[in-house]
Order: structure tokens, then sequence, then C-alpha cells
């Protein structure tokens, strides 16, 4: 069996260093020698030393050939990128996202290379990317060696598009073990959400739900981490509920600030739904670091959450768009913080045995290896 140490791996990424994405950075952390590419489905920019793209005399030739009717030639984008993978000797391609993996496949097929692909969330879900996607995932799920998913429901997802069941592998992420270190307090009357402000999080509903808990304990605080397009629409619902005292929106955090909001938190709380485009969770990465911090979660039973939030016993999951019982889920811990601190416990015990970081890495490289060895 191969080794990984001199191997040279191209971690594909549309994004370069987005606060929500901590499981792309955690994969940096992969043995071999890593070469990140970012800047869309088909990256324009290698980490470290910036864009790919090639210009001069063969950018001409290239237009030229274009502009004379040459329509099967490869984007430009692909063309560089197909030899910086020769010059850096790329051994595998990585695709973070479906859509990116589609976009790699003739690249990855002309050069022989083996490809590997991580689902995350939308990728498997969204309408729009599956009506887009389809017949090219189609083909991605016959190339490649290995499919990752961080849910069953996700997995169910893909086998439903025609991926081969013995492709995918589940492989849940696993939380940064600084949050192991937090140790909260359970003695106040502060909530924490850590997401993004997009319809599939439902961050108002989440606001909505507090409303009623507000109305039971005055004092209550909710702490909401994070930003996104709908973040003025909760703005403007705070301010209409009256609870402009209440709810602080924090804008995005670093993992070392979230730990410190997380240790003086009761609960983390996060309204999970499918949104009207078909959009939905992968597993929730905060609802993960949330548990290694030893919080109660309180959620929804929606996509990957009810295979790592045990409910009533490391926290409360309700159906989607159920406010009320949020509510009352919240106001329960309120009046009770040693059962916040038990389902905290609980959950804390839950995540380290069954949601490693070092395992999750460790699956995705001996995947890695065995790609390798069938090459």
């Amino acid at each position: 069996m191969k080794t990984l140490s001199k191997k040279n791996i191209a971690i594909i990424s549309p994004n370069y260093n987005v606060y929500s994405e901590t499981f792309i950075q955690e994969h940096k952390k992969l043995p071999g020698n890593i070469y990140f590419y970012y800047g869309g489905y088909t990256p324009t920019h290698l980490e470290g030393y910036g864009e790919v793209s090639y210009k001069g005399l063969r950018y001409i030739f290239y237009l030229i050939l274009k502009g004379i009717g040459f329509s099967s030639i490869p984007s430009f984008e692909i063309v560089s990128l197909k030899r910086n993978f020769k010059k850096n000797k790329i051994d595998l391609v990585f695709a973070e996202y479906g859509p990116t993996g589609a976009n790699m496949l003739n690249l990855c097929s002309e050069l022989k290379l083996p490809l590997l692909v991580h689902f995350h969330g939308y990728d498997a879900t969204r309408n729009d990317i599956i009506r887009d996607y389809e017949m090219q995932y189609k083909k991605v799920f016959l190339y490649a060696s290995y499919i990752f998913v961080v849910s069953t429901q996700m997995k169910k997802q893909l086998v439903k598009l025609g991926c081969p069941t013995e492709k995918i592998i589940l492989n849940t992420y696993g939380p940064n073990q600084l949050f192991f270190t937090v140790k909260p307090a359970y003695n106040t009357q502060q909530f924490i959400s850590v997401a993004r402000f997009v319809d599939k999080k439902a961050p108002y509903l989440t606001i909505l739900a507090f409303r009623k808990v507000v109305d039971a304990f005055p004092n209550a605080k909710l702490l909401m981490i994070g930003d996104g397009p709908l973040l003025g629409v909760c703005t403007n619902t705070v301010l209409a509920l009256d609870l402009a005292r209440n709810v602080v929106f924090l804008g995005p955090k670093s993992r070392e600030e979230i730990c410190e909001f997380m240790k003086s938190s009761l609960a983390l709380v996060q309204h999970s739904i499918t949104a009207t485009d078909g959009d939905s969770e992968g597993t929730p990465i905060a609802i993960l670091e949330a548990q290694a911090s030893a919080l109660p979660v309180v959620s929804t039973n929606h996509a990957g959450i009810p295979e790592v939030v045990i409910n009533n016993e490391s926290g409360f999951l309700v159906e989607e768009g159920d406010v009320l019982g949020m509510a009352m889920n919240m106001i329960k811990l309120l009046n009770d913080p040693s059962l916040a601190r038990k389902f905290g416990e609980s959950g804390r015990n839950y995540v380290m045995k069954k949601f490693d970081l070092e395992l999750y890495l460790t699956t995705i490289s001996s995947h890695i290896i065995r790609s390798l060895d069938k090459n």
C-alpha cells in the first residue's frame, strides 16, 4: 500500500477561507503535499502562488483558436489548470462539493488522475444544482474512486441520483479539539446561534421562538454569530418584536472567540429547515462544536442533525417550523440548568466517541491511499 508522504494532492475548493467552511480548512491537514486550489468550481488560484492562469502569447494563441471556431477547446481556466497540475506533478484530485467534482472530471480523466469528491449539503439537494448537474453527477459517480457524504440522508439522496452505494463513504465531520476544552457554567440565561443567515438555517424562526422565551424570561439573551443575506431581515424582525436588548448580532467570529461565547452560554439553538429551493444541511459543524463544548442543542429533525443530537439525551429536536416547540424546549433548560449540564455532558461524550476529527481525516486519508493503489 502506498503512503502519502511524497504524493501531491490537489484540494479543489470554490472558496478560499470562508468562516463557515472550517471543515474544508481541516482537509489541509491531510498527509501528503497539499496544493489548495480555489476560486470557483473551476479554480483560478493556488494558495501561496496566486493565479494559475497564464497570459502572454499562449493566451493570445488560445483566443485565436477560439475565435476561428475551435469550440471544443476547454475553457482557458481548465487549460491553465492542466498546465499547473502537470507542473506540480499532481497525483490525485480531492474536490470539495459536487459541482467542483463535475468541473474537474474531464481534466482528471485526461490526465488519468484519481478523483474523490466530498459533498457537503446544498450540492446534493438544491433544485437548481440538481437540474444543472444531474447528468454530470452520473459521470462523476462512474469515474470517481469515492464519494464522501456527511449524513445518511445525503447518502440516500446521492443513491437516488445514481451513485453506486459501494462508492459512498459516510464520514461525518469532527469538531476541532479546542471545543473539548470549553467548560460551560450553565448558570446564565444566554443562548448562542452560530450559523450563516441563509434560508436553510432559518434564523428568523429562531428569533420568533426566542420572542416566546423572553415573554417568560425577560432577561434572556440570544447571541447570533454569522452573517449572510438574511441578516437585514433578521435585524428588522428583532426591532419589530421589541427584542433589541435581548438579541445581539455579533457577525462572524473566530474559533477561539466562539469557544469563549460558548463558555458563557446555556445552549446552542438552530432551526434548520429545507428551503423552498430544496437547499438542505449536511451535518452542521456548529452543532458538533457545541456538543463538543458540552452545550445542549435545541434544533430540528432535519438532514444529519438527528444523527449527532440525541433527542432528550444531548438536546431537544422539534419538527421543522415548530417555533412553539423550540421555545418550550429553551424554557425547559432555563427552568432546569442541571438538565442543561446533563445534556451537555452526554453530548460531549457522544461526539468524542463518534465524531472524532482525527478519525474523520484518517478515513479520508485511507481512501486516498486506496485510490492511488488502484491507479
